[in-house]
């Protein structure tokens, strides 16, 4: 049996609960960037954004096709810009002068993201300039903002395809074909790209490998728009739909609660599965009011889905200028809840006045409609009326804008440390950006250490001679530090090294002969030690013969208390290796770190050797080791 959609969606095109799924979306957004830890898979949430426009646009473009036989892309593209430019302009200007008096290396590179965000291509732009999504030596103000280049992509491109498609098909089940093939196509792209390891910037941002939700999105329509292939209109859907959409629901939760970014499953198919789900739960929404509908048309729901768009825009970057301005905090402590409640409730807040204030008047009255309402607002007599005060203070902040894209850095003070860094210890004297993998430095001996007489430890040290260090931008940041407490030191440190790379340069050391009798192993800055068979099998390489100072890792990312715990359990197993608590140390001197909150700076790289050598202490005082061991 046939089931017809009732008058009132047909008439008006809305769905009922559609504005609760977008609030479910950007609510684990949110989760997710205030605190990881909580909602491991909370950025799944901008996969369920791009499964919804996939559906939305493409449904649009059927409707009118159907009633006009034709589509006004001039039209089309207008009604985007309406909806998408406003906001935009204005969160990429006030953020920006914003940061001109926030400072923390906020306006790194700024006029590149700027020029991203305003020409839609951020994604491109950040993999071109190698940049790292999961490992960054700055604050990026407009991080988020790959997605929205993603989406506008889709608007600019898909009507062309849309047409393509129409004209070359029949049935609804060869559209739906084809963009089932081509959403199949990106993810399996993604999961072939995607290498264990390494960063995962390029198929995480790029639009071929992250086309899948948009591609399920419009196939979900076609089947809507579809009189001979539409399963959503059968009698068993309408039976079992709600079934389905709870059982997607729990699905989808589920891998928010899990699957967090650096897990290869996420690449490898976990991404595409929760774009399914959340097809499976839009699926569930035309037609009748129904438990799962009624759900996500309560009104707190409708309220913050209405306003998703200027809540993602504003989130991040409202986040970090809250992050700047405040006194630095732990992540946990009271006053890092306290910095989480206020960009929380400043995100709601302005996202609440662009939506009453530029979204929908521009949206309803257009460009040129609301123009003339500013002009006829401008207009009217007096001073300092509420219209002329905002114009005035849009004017200085123009002005301002301009000043911080003039006298915008292009490198962050963690990049100019290694560059420093490797100038003083005789490395290479230029650093390629964080997250290319590829900056190292060798070192041999350094000026400036302490004088080793005056310290009754001294004995319990091995010397800088007999140490090796493997690590990774960590190790290269801290390496003045550690050649002047550690004279005579060797280390090999490379940005962004992650714990798989470190093990095989332990592994081709040891084949070599050049790795010493002691050993500092720190890495797992930017993906963390989570596998402890990795960091087992090193240790084994080494031997018992050596003294190992495993370093422990600080941050705010979701991964660090897990790997803290492996360090610590790893070496619980072995009699000549000490975790040196790093983490523990510089929670108590944030005024140390750069504003990166992760790197020490020069003070906190000095800091970085000290934990180090206690380690080396508390391993000889512990008498687990005696005696510097002799390699067997």
């Amino acid at each position: 049996m046939a089931w017809t959609p009732p008058r009132s969606q047909a008439v008006d095109g809305r769905i009922e609960g559609l504005d609760g799924i977008r609030a479910l979306a950007i609510i684990a957004v949110l989760i997710f960037h205030l605190r990881p830890a909580s909602l491991p898979g909370g950025y799944l949430g901008v996969d369920v954004f791009f499964v919804i426009s996939g559906f939305l646009i493409t449904t649009l473009l059927a409707r009118e096709l159907r009633k006009n036989h034709k589509i006004d892309l001039k039209r089309f593209w207008t009604r985007r810009a309406r909806r998408l430019i406003p906001a935009l302009v204005v969160v990429v200007t006030a953020s920006t002068t914003l940061a001109l008096f926030a400072g923390d290396d906020l306006l790194v590179n700024i006029g590149r993201q700027v020029v991203g965000a305003l020409t839609f291509s951020n994604n491109w732009l950040e993999i071109g300039a190698g940049s790292s999504y999961f490992n960054q030596t700055s604050p990026v103000l407009f991080v988020n903002f790959w997605s929205l280049a993603v989406e506008e992509q889709f608007y600019l491109f898909w009507p062309f395809i849309f047409i393509v498609i129409m004209a070359t098909t029949r049935t609804g089940r060869q559209r739906i074909g084809i963009v089932l093939g081509i959403a199949l196509a990106s993810a399996l792209l993604m999961a072939v790209l995607f290498t264990p390891g390494q960063d995962a910037t390029r198929v995480y941002y790029g639009t071929d490998t992250h086309l899948f939700g948009l591609m399920i999105g419009a196939a979900l329509a076609f089947s809507a728009a579809s009189q001979s292939w539409n399963l959503l209109h059968t009698s068993w859907w309408q039976r079992y739909r709600v079934l389905a959409a709870d059982v997607a629901l729990i699905g989808l939760v589920g891998l928010m609660l899990w699957m967090d970014p650096t897990t290869s499953i996420a690449y490898r198919g976990g991404i595409a599965c929760a774009s399914l789900l959340t097809a499976t739960m839009l699926a569930a929404l035309p037609g009748t009011t129904n438990p799962f509908s009624r759900f996500f048309s309560i009104p707190v729901l409708e309220w913050v889905g209405a306003r998703s768009y200027g809540i993602y825009l504003w989130h991040w970057p409202v986040i970090l200028l809250v992050t700047a301005f405040l006194p630095r905090a732990l992540p946990d402590s009271p006053a890092g809840w306290v910095n989480r409640l206020l960009a929380l409730v400043l995100t709601l807040a302005v996202s609440a006045a662009s939506y009453r204030w530029i979204e929908n008047p521009i949206r309803e009255l257009g460009f040129r409609g609301t123009g003339r309402r500013v002009v006829a607002a401008l207009a009217v007599p007096g001073r300092f009326t509420p219209p002329r005060l905002v114009a005035a203070g849009t004017a200085v902040s123009l002005v301002l804008f301009g000043v911080a894209l003039a006298t915008a850095p292009d490198r962050s003070q963690v990049e100019m440390q290694m560059d420093q860094a490797a100038e003083l210890l005789g490395g290479s004297s230029s650093v390629q950006q964080a997250g290319s993998g590829v900056a190292n430095v060798s070192v041999l001996g350094s000026a400036g250490a302490a004088d080793a007489t005056a310290d009754p430890n001294a004995a319990l040290v091995p010397a800088g001679e007999d140490i090796s260090g493997i690590g990774d931008s960590m190790m290269y940041v801290a390496a003045p530090g550690l050649s002047s407490v550690f004279p005579g030191i060797t280390l090999d440190a490379k940005s962004n090294r992650q714990w798989p790379a470190v093990l095989e340069a332990i592994r081709t050391g040891v084949q070599a002969g050049t790795v010493r009798d002691a050993v500092v192993i720190s890495a797992g800055t930017n993906a963390g030690a989570r596998d402890p068979g990795v960091i087992r099998e090193a240790l084994d390489l080494l031997g018992p013969g050596r003294r190992v100072v495993l370093v422990n890792i600080f941050g705010s990312s979701l991964w660090v208390p897990e790997s803290n715990a492996n360090l610590e359990a790893v070496a619980a197993e072995y009699p000549n290796v000490v975790v040196a608590d790093w983490n523990g140390t510089i929670s108590q001197h944030l005024d140390r770190l750069q504003p990166d909150q992760t790197h020490p700076d020069m003070d906190g790289m000095y800091l970085y050797a000290q934990v180090v050598r206690d380690a080396f202490v508390e391993l000889a005082s512990e008498r687990r080791v005696t005696a510097l061991p002799v390699r067997g």
